[in-house]
């Protein structure tokens, strides 16, 4: 098929950052239970398979903070650098979302600089949480206030979380990710940190986690007068502003809920190759055009959303 996707879920695995981390950090998040054997050109054959023209490409969990924040700021230095050598390697064939060095502020701010000025990457890839800190927690509003300022697309991508050892037999991407999604957006909502940055674009995986299915049941916090305060423009229009993406979603049982609580304008085709191997990924594209969901709306999905979010792929 012409590759005319723009997949905004796509993960790389540099080599330095697979030894350094170490498969037992890796792989034991995954479904499969083993870091996926990637290349850039296994990226770039499975996209040609399933006619993915552009991908923007991001660290997976467990992302780079490990206790060390200077092993975390080099780390994702090398990180960054490996996606925009990347890019320039096959120019228009990939993206950049650039991590941040979290939760170090002042390294993050630094790295900031470094990823969109020098750089020149798409948007920030950020993880749900670090060490149990989400993204609404006040120590991190420097960092939003710059990304705000700046007008940039922050991607999220859920990582493990300490509540997740209730079930440790569990793989964390097989609950605790969609939950910790759903963490992550309340905290940002409830810290206030989506009514005061109003620049930022921000997209969700897995559309939303359990969020749209929760939405309402989130909303009703606002009934307390110390979280009202901090959803000034009601709670229900701040998530119908975010974007959401398909990965491991393509499905009516995700897209009923998604679709309720969002235009179909705010939902962009994403695949979580390779964490979610190329038949997973076959099985979002056979999806999004199972549903019937019309031809105009299918392409807006699959290209025409993201292209207002980076023009710069078309």
């Amino acid at each position: 098929m012409a590759p005319h996707r723009i997949d905004v879920h796509h993960h790389i695995l540099p080599p330095d950052y697979v030894t350094e981390v170490g498969h037992d950090r890796i792989g034991v998040i995954s479904v499969a239970g083993k870091t996926p054997d990637w290349s850039p050109a296994k990226s770039i054959e499975v996209m040609d398979r399933h006619g993915i023209a552009t991908a923007v490409t991001s660290i997976s969990a467990p992302g780079f903070w490990f206790g060390d924040l200077e092993a975390t700021a080099r780390l994702c230095r090398h990180a960054n650098d490996y996606a925009a050598n990347l890019r320039r390697d096959h120019p228009k064939r990939f993206g950049v979302f650039a991590g941040l060095p979290l939760p170090d502020v002042d390294a993050s701010l630094a790295e900031i600089r470094h990823a969109l000025d020098e750089l020149k990457a798409d948007g920030i890839g950020l993880m749900t949480n670090y060490g149990g800190k989400y993204p609404g927690d006040p120590a991190f509003a420097p960092v939003f206030d710059e990304l705000d300022r700046r007008g940039a697309v922050v991607y999220f991508h859920p990582n493990t979380a300490a509540c997740n050892q209730c079930q440790p037999e569990y793989p964390p991407a097989t609950l605790d990710f969609p939950f910790d999604t759903t963490r992550a957006i309340t905290s940002l909502l409830y810290g206030g940190t989506l009514a005061r940055c109003r620049n930022i674009k921000w997209i969700f995986s897995h559309a939303g986690g359990a969020l749209p299915f929760l939405a309402e049941r989130i909303a009703r916090l606002a009934m307390r007068p110390e979280y009202k305060e901090k959803v000034p423009n009601g709670v229900l229009p701040e998530l119908k502003r975010l974007y959401y993406d398909t990965a491991l979603s393509a499905n009516w049982l995700a897209f009923r809920s998604l679709l309720e609580l969002v235009a179909p304008e705010k939902v962009l085709f994403g695949s979580d190759y390779p964490f979610a191997p190329e038949a997973t990924l076959a099985a979002t594209v056979k999806g999004l055009v199972d549903m019937n969901l019309g031809a105009d709306v299918l392409r807006g999905i699959e290209r025409d959303h993201a292209l207002k979010l980076f023009p710069q792929f078309g």
